[in-house]
């Protein structure tokens, strides 16, 4: 009779088990996880999308599971260990008095330490490690355990939700569980910790969440910068404007960059001449003009795309608030904030934003943005009035020239270059004083 008591113990504990293990692991795995495994043909996995999709109930079955198996462990474990016991303390000449309460004691602690070691941590650091697997294992169990237990559980489900909207709280069952942006970045980080996905990826999918929180002025090519031509200008004016400027599209204006009425395409050009070569003699661009879209320079960045993915263009005109013409943005700017850099066959003498010189030393393109320059210095230059560093410098020395510099917190910004009024390249570098400290 002890021997099947101290068996139905263990058979109770290894039960205790199998309800902390499942609840655990249901709590834990990813539906994203099982759906592909059902895609892949796994039998099992359609159990387990049956549990998951009904999280409350399963989980209200493994919770009235582990309840249940604690009050009868705790009715039967002190009465069978008593018997054990008694003998032994007999033996060690323990007062008759004493004998009752060392034993409750002792097998209180001996029940306790195996219920909870090997009935409940340790099954669940196993199905938090393995949670996938364990869901696989234990799906088609709980279903039959549910059925069984289903009047109990649902009474349960019913009277707990009762109390807790008794408590000001709606509280929806069987919801998907969601994650914000912050949340998704640690998950992320974790991941490449453990080398789930590579740095590439890491970048992609972080640069995904920065571009949904850029403008379009942000990456333009600015006004200064564009290589633009004339509605009037000649085919043979624009073979020679392509050979020294190397791009595949131009704005065209019609008298100056405020008036942008279409982007030119060389490709449609080009095989034209190849046809008809006399086309370069006389002919104007007129024909090849396409039209173009014009959008506010304040625009997301995901709204220029959408409505360059609509007007299947490749190109932007971006407007500042007066309605004259801020710069272009082309579809290649746009996934350079997702992927890095794109550099083509004729970017071989392109120089990178951002050049380290040395430990705290770098020489950076003007466009670079100022909320870049403060990552990449930890310094916090205000970003209220401007967006670029070369802007930044314009405000802060009206009368700027090359080779000026305008010291802020533990650096130097010196203007490296500039066409006109117009800042190219600045220097930065560590204060000697910051330096040498």
């Amino acid at each position: 009779m002890l021997t099947i008591k101290l068996l139905i113990i263990v058979l109770l504990i290894g039960a205790n088990a199998f309800f902390v293990a499942s609840e655990f692991s249901l709590v834990r795995v990813r539906t994203s996880r099982i759906d592909q495994l059902i895609a892949e043909g796994n039998k099992k996995a359609a159990s387990a999308k049956k549990v998951i999709s009904s999280l409350d109930s399963y989980l209200s079955t493994t919770q009235l599971g582990i309840t249940v198996i604690s009050l009868v462990l705790g009715w039967l474990g002190e009465p069978t260990l008593r018997v054990i016991f008694n003998p032994l303390l007999i033996k060690l000449h323990v007062p008759g008095t004493l004998i009752h309460v060392v034993t409750f004691i002792l097998s209180f602690l001996i029940i306790t330490f195996f219920s909870v070691v090997v009935g409940e941590l340790a099954p669940k650091n196993i199905a938090i490690q393995t949670a996938e697997n364990i869901v696989l294992l234990v799906a088609k169990p709980l279903i039959f355990i549910n059925k069984i237990m289903y009047p109990f559980t649902w009474t349960l489900n019913k009277s707990s939700r009762l109390v807790t909207k008794a408590l000001g709280y709606d509280m929806q069952s069987d919801n998907e569980i969601t994650h914000s942006e912050e949340e998704l970045r640690i998950i992320l980080s974790e991941s490449l910790k453990s080398g789930e996905i590579n740095q590439s990826e890491y970048k992609y999918v972080n640069n995904i969440f920065e571009f949904d929180n850029r403008i379009a002025k942000e990456i333009m090519v600015p006004r200064t910068e564009v290589v633009t031509v004339d509605k009037s200008d000649r085919i043979a004016d624009l073979i020679r404007l392509a050979q020294s400027e190397k791009y595949t599209r131009y704005p065209v204006t019609d008298g100056d960059k405020d008036n942008v009425i279409g982007v030119l395409n060389m490709k449609e050009v080009l095989t034209d001449c190849v046809s008809n070569p006399d086309l370069r003699d006389d002919a104007t661009i007129e024909p090849y003009i396409n039209p173009i879209i014009h959008v506010i320079e304040t625009v997301p960045i995901q709204g220029v795309l959408a409505r360059m993915q609509k007007d299947n263009t490749h190109m932007a005109v971006l407007l500042d608030e007066y309605g004259g013409t801020a710069g272009i943005i082309t579809v290649e700017d746009i996934l350079e904030e997702i992927v890095g850099e794109i550099r083509d066959e004729f970017d071989t003498d392109e120089i990178p934003l951002i050049q380290k010189i040395g430990d705290a030393h770098y020489i950076l393109d003007a466009k670079v943005l100022i909320e870049d320059v403060n990552d990449l210095l930890a310094i916090e230059i205000p970003d209220d009035d401007v967006d670029t560093i070369g802007g930044w410098l314009l405000t802060q020395k009206y009368d700027l020239k090359k080779g000026d510099s305008v010291p802020f917190q533990s650096y130097d910004f010196k203007v490296k270059d500039m066409e006109g009024s117009h800042v190219l390249y600045v220097e930065v570098s560590k204060k000697q004083e910051a330096a040498s400290s």
